[in-house]
């Protein structure tokens, strides 16, 4: 199996970094124009329910565009960690694909998290607790999407790191 994805990825390496950080700085990038451009412009919604009806519909819509792309995103990690060979190469490089590693997993877990209480929200928001709805979905905004940006980041630079710049 090892032999034949280090051959796939010589293969296709061009592509499988580009794939790779479209999906990252994708998902990074629309979590910063969320919350630094959508976010502070739906606070001019003075109706609530409105305003909580645009934010579910962002967040969805926003879902089923991320969701496929941090599949992207694994597959491609792993594919290319295999394939470039860290596990034999230099124990700095190996280490920092296990810090990137590190950081994407724990996106995917705070991202899970944004995910279930969206639908929480929604769930409230549709049973006309609309209070209720906002307040599950004030740390999204808050904690959740700032923390996910700050680790997106990081990531991204560690990723430089690996490709050597």
């Amino acid at each position: 199996m090892k032999d034949a994805i280090v051959e796939f990825f010589g293969n296709y390496a061009g592509i499988i970094l580009f794939f790779h950080v479209f999906s990252a700085i994708f998902w990074v990038g629309g979590m910063m124009a969320i919350r630094l451009a959508v976010h502070p412009s739906l606070q001019h919604i003075e109706d609530k329910t409105i305003r909580l009806a645009r934010t579910l519909e962002i967040l969805k819509n926003f879902f089923s565009l991320v969701i496929p792309l941090i599949v992207v995103l694994i597959a491609t990690a792993g594919t290319m960690a295999i394939g470039l060979g860290f596990k034999h190469g230099d124990p700095s490089l190996y280490m920092v694909v296990h810090v990137k590693e590190g950081i994407w997993t724990l996106m995917v877990v705070i991202f899970a998290i944004i995910y279930i209480k969206r639908n929480k929200a929604e769930k409230l928001f549709i049973s006309g607790d609309i209070d209720g709805a906002g307040e599950i979905l004030k740390p999204i905004s808050t904690y959740l999407i700032p923390i996910n940006i700050a680790f997106g980041m990081a990531a991204l630079y560690f990723g430089g790191v690996l490709r050597g710049f």
